[in-house]
C-alpha cells in the first residue's frame, strides 16, 4: 500500500464523463450539460473554483464537438473560425476589466448563435454579478439559462478528495477521506490545497497519506507544511 515519496510528480487531471461524480449538489448541472438543446441555444454554468466546471466543459465539448478557450484568450479576429463549432468560454467575469474582449465575446455569442450552435459559458458567481461594463453583453449574459453547481455535500467532497488524490497518484490510507470530510472546510478550494499540502508533507517526511498525517495538515499552517515542521 506504500507509495513512491521519491518523485513529486505533476497532476494530471482526469476530464472524462466517467471521471464525474454526480451527487444531489451537481445533478442540475450535469443534467443541463448532457441536454440535446438549450433555451437560445446557450447557458452560463456557475460554481466556486473546484466545483467542475471546468471538468464539466470538457465533457460538454466531447460529447457535442465543440472547442473550449478561456475569455481572457478571446481575440477578434478569432471570431469568425471559434463560430464554426459549439463553443465553451470559460470564466467570463475574468473580462470585465477589458472592454476590447467583452466587445470580442458580445460578437462571438451573436454570430456562433447565428451559426446555430451552442454557446457554453463559465463564471463563479451568478450572471446577475458578473457586472460586465458592455451593457450590451451583460443583457445576453443575464438572458442565458443558468444553472449552478452547488456547495459540496458529504458524498460530493468525498469523491472529490478521491479524484484529487487519483490526480496526483496518491494513495491514502482508507480513514483518510472520511476524516477529511468531517473535519475540514467545507469548500472544493479547501479540498484542493488539503490534498496539495498532504502531498508536500509526505514528501518532506518521506511517509504514506495517514489519518494522522492528515490530522497534522489541518492544524498546521502553510509554512510549517512546507518546511515539515
Amino acid at each position: 500500500m506504500a507509495r513512491q515519496l521519491s518523485f513529486d510528480l505533476p497532476a494530471k487531471t482526469a476530464l472524462g464523463r466517467e471521471d464525474f461524480f454526480v451527487s444531489p449538489a451537481n445533478a442540475l448541472a450535469v443534467a443541463m450539460i448532457s441536454a440535446t438543446s438549450w433555451p437560445g441555444n446557450k447557458l452560463v454554468l456557475s460554481g466556486p473554483a473546484g466545483a467542475g466546471k471546468t471538468h464539466l466543459a470538457h465533457v460538454w465539448a466531447a460529447e457535442t464537438g465543440g472547442r473550449i478557450i478561456q475569455a481572457t484568450d478571446l481575440r477578434y479576429d478569432d471570431v469568425p473560425e471559434l463560430a464554426r463549432k459549439p463553443i465553451a468560454v470559460e470564466d467570463v467575469p475574468m473580462i470585465a476589466v477589458d472592454i476590447d474582449q467583452q466587445k470580442t465575446l458580445f460578437h462571438l455569442h451573436n454570430l456562433v448563435l447565428a451559426e446555430g450552435h451552442a454557446l457554453l459559458m463559465t463564471g463563479r458567481l451568478a450572471p446577475k454579478f458578473w457586472e460586465l461594463p458592455l451593457a450590451d453583453l451583460q443583457s445576453r449574459v443575464e438572458g442565458a439559462h443558468h444553472v449552478a453547481l452547488d456547495p459540496p455535500d458529504d458524498a460530493l467532497l468525498g469523491a472529490v478528495l478521491a479524484k484529487l488524490f487519483v490526480d496526483r497518484q496518491l494513495n491514502p490510507s482508507p480513514d483518510v477521506i472520511a476524516y477529511l470530510v468531517k473535519h475540514m472546510d467545507r469548500r472544493f478550494e479547501t479540498a484542493a490545497d488539503v490534498v496539495v499540502q498532504l502531498d508536500q508533507l509526505a514528501l518532506t517526511e518521506k511517509r504514506d497519506i495517514t489519518r494522522a498525517l492528515a490530522v497534522r495538515v489541518l492544524n498546521m499552517s502553510p509554512d510549517e507544511i512546507e518546511t515539515g515542521d
